[in-house]
């Protein structure tokens, strides 16, 4: 003998009535972040208008394997000579970055 689906009160179909429109908000949300990312995402360049961090991470995006590969010699150098050639580098960065 199969069961009949029992109906909800008026309360509980209140209830399921705000579960389903709270699915479809987050739903909606869930899409709009979705393409408000792939938006953002670079389209094959590196934006020079976007703060430093984005740039490195557009970069790194376009160009894994360089990255592995400067990552690489980075970990063979050992800590104490990256450190050293960053105190030369960084300036030399900054200076080009102003002139």
């Amino acid at each position: 003998m199969p069961m009949s689906p029992r109906q909800p009160t008026p309360e509980q179909q209140q209830v399921l009535d705000r579960i389903l429109a709270q699915r479809e908000r987050l739903r909606a949300r869930r899409d709009a972040m979705r393409q408000a990312r792939a938006a953002a995402a670079p389209q094959g360049r590196v934006n020079p208008g976007d703060p430093l961090i984005a740039r490195f991470v557009s970069f790194a995006r376009l160009h894994p394997l360089a990255v592995a590969a400067v990552l690489g010699v980075a970990a063979l150098a050992g800590p104490g000579r990256v450190v050293r050639w960053a105190g030369v580098v960084l300036p030399a960065i900054l200076r080009m970055r102003r002139g």
